[in-house]
């Protein structure tokens, strides 16, 4: 099991985890949750006390992800499956991202 977490423009704002290569959960942090000036992460992660489970890489995490030769590379140098999108995920998603969200492994 790997754990990740999930931060908005450098808040804490989850946790992601990787239970094995077919399920995963999100669920929001209860102070960020609660916090009604703080925004969802996703429109398809929406602000809920609920836990979100899927049996693949949810496709926003999924998207935070390089693709084609970059990934080669990128798992190449990094010395990661380039299948393991998790892993992946944990060791490129921490700094300098196109969006606002960052993934820092936990």
């Amino acid at each position: 099991m790997r754990k990740a977490a999930v931060y908005l423009r450098g808040e804490f704002a989850g946790e992601l985890t990787e239970i094995s290569q077919n399920e995963y959960i999100f669920n929001y942090d209860n102070d960020y949750f609660e916090n009604v000036n703080k925004p969802a992460i996703s429109l398809t992660l929406p602000k809920s006390k609920k836990e979100y489970r899927s049996e693949y890489l949810f496709p926003f995490f999924f998207n935070m992800l390089s693709e084609g030769s970059n990934r080669i590379v990128q798992s190449r140098m990094l010395g990661i499956d380039e299948n393991d999108h998790f892993g992946i995920l944990l060791a490129t998603a921490q700094h300098d991202v196109a969006g606002a969200v960052s993934v820092k492994p936990m």
